[in-house]
């Protein structure tokens, strides 16, 4: 079983605070990225992976989607996305998608933002989502970046010209990252990003956008925050199609 660390207390009060938890998918930076990505959802049957709060899933909806199924492994997730959302066609469920069963040929579009980066059977969890599309339906994710998983001790520093440094150490070497991110000891896998396609290619997904996601200049001066973000990236985006 994946780790649980959205229902340890201190970590799920952190997580609470986050802009993308308080303003939805307003307030997630890459959101316009993703939304470029997606195709037209109206009459289609969703599966939202690592649904959250379920803000995805009520967008899909008012988008047009026939029927929406969120799954995620965190019970307080499940609990506040059935407490937010009022629509009989969105069914919210526990799973942990290490483990994840999905009827076959069931949905027309798969949807997932940075929850694979927790799987550790990344190869099983693309071959169920393949099997439980329709073909010609489409699957866009993002993770975090591999470069921004990667290092050992992840973390900031400056080199004598005060430029901002990211570590980048193990690239190649694969497997789980233990972090301290709103909580100590939180397990994440990395894989490259020529595992994470081709790992989409074997299952039979063919790639049709891939974006190393950036801030436009109009976010970083909104929010200068966010300059950092250029210096290396730290989310990956995948479009594909069954």
């Amino acid at each position: 079983m994946a780790q649980n660390i959205y229902d340890k207390p201190e970590f799920f009060a952190g997580y609470s605070q986050l802009a993308r938890s308080v303003h939805g998918l307003d307030g997630a930076a890459e959101w316009p990225a993703i939304r470029a990505a997606l195709p037209d959802l109206k009459g289609l049957r969703v599966v939202d992976l690592g649904c959250g709060f379920g803000w995805f899933a009520r967008w899909a909806r008012e988008s047009g989607a026939a029927h929406v199924l969120g799954l995620d492994l965190s019970e307080n997730m499940i609990a506040r996305a059935r407490k937010d959302t009022d629509d009989a066609a969105i069914d919210y469920r526990i799973a942990d998608l290490d483990h994840l069963a999905l009827p076959e040929a069931s949905f027309d579009f798969a949807y997932s933002s940075l929850a694979f980066h927790y799987i550790e059977d990344f190869d099983r969890l693309v071959r169920t989502i393949h099997a439980s599309l329709l073909p010609g339906s489409q699957f866009v994710f993002t993770i975090e970046h591999p470069i921004y998983m990667a290092p050992t001790n992840p973390g900031w520093s400056s080199d004598a010209d005060g430029r901002r440094i990211w570590p980048l150490d193990r690239y190649s070497v694969e497997g789980e990252r233990i972090t301290d991110w709103l909580a100590k000891g939180v397990v994440k896998y990395h894989r490259t990003i020529g595992t994470t396609l081709n790992t989409l290619i074997k299952a039979g997904f063919s790639i049709r956008h891939v974006e190393e996601w950036r801030p436009t200049p109009e976010q970083i001066a909104a929010n200068p925050d966010l300059a950092e973000e250029v210096d290396r990236p730290m989310m990956l985006l995948v479009a594909a199609q069954r």
